[in-house]
C-alpha cells in the first residue's frame, strides 16, 4: 500500500521531491506536536476538574463548619444566659440566707434574753 502512496511522486523533479519530503516531515512533526498538546490539554483539564472538585468540597466543608460554629455560638449564648440566671438566683438565695441568718441571730438573742429573765 505504501507503494501506492508513493506512486504519485514518480516523475517529479528532485527539488520538488525534496520540498515534498520537507513538508511531509513537517506534517509528521506537527502531528506529534498536536498529539502532545492534546495530551497536555487533557491532563490540564483533568487537573482543573480535580481542583474544581477540591474547591467544591472545601466550600461544602466551610459551610458545614460555619453552621457548626453558629450552633456553638448559640449554645454559648444560651449557656451564658443560664449562667447569669443561676448567678442571679444564687444572689437572691444568699440574700435570703443572710436575712434568715439575721432572724436566727435575733431569735437567739431573744431566747438568751428570755432565759436570763427566767433565771431571775
Amino acid at each position: 500500500m505504501s507503494w501506492a502512496v508513493e506512486e504519485w511522486k514518480e516523475g517529479l523533479c528532485p527539488r520538488v521531491l525534496q520540498k515534498i519530503h520537507e513538508l511531509e516531515t513537517q506534517v509528521d512533526k506537527l502531528k506529534k506536536e498536536r498529539q502532545q498538546r492534546q495530551y497536555q490539554l487533557e491532563t490540564l483539564e483533568a487537573a482543573l476538574q480535580k481542583q474544581k472538585q477540591k474547591v467544591e468540597n472545601e466550600k461544602n466543608e466551610s459551610a458545614i463548619l460555619k453552621r457548626e460554629n453558629q450552633s456553638l455560638m448559640e449554645l454559648c449564648d444560651n449557656l451564658e444566659k443560664a449562667k447569669q440566671k443561676i448567678s442571679h438566683d444564687l444572689q437572691v438565695k444568699e440574700s435570703q440566707v443572710n436575712i434568715q441568718s439575721g432572724h436566727l441571730n435575733s431569735c437567739k438573742k431573744d431566747i438568751e434574753r428570755l432565759e436570763q429573765e427566767l433565771k431571775r
